[in-house]
């Protein structure tokens, strides 16, 4: 997943953008804390990244489909 497609799905689950620096930084109305996102429009997000961000913003990732050779 691009950073560009994860912002879009964390905006969607109700994650605003507060002040940042070199990151985005999400708050949420019902957290009290806030989760720092690389500002990396185009980069895809590392897969450990990305699920550390998804566990803390209350998202579940989508079980990906493994390709039979």
């Amino acid at each position: 997943m691009k950073y560009s497609e994860f912002y879009k799905l964390i905006e969607a689950a109700g994650w605003t953008i507060d002040k940042g620096t070199n990151h985005y930084k999400y708050v949420h109305p019902d957290f009290d804390y806030f989760i720092p996102v690389a500002r990396h429009q185009s980069h895809e997000v590392p897969r450990g990244t990305l699920e550390s961000m998804m566990k803390a913003a209350g998202l579940k990732k989508k079980k990906e489909k493994k390709e039979n050779k």
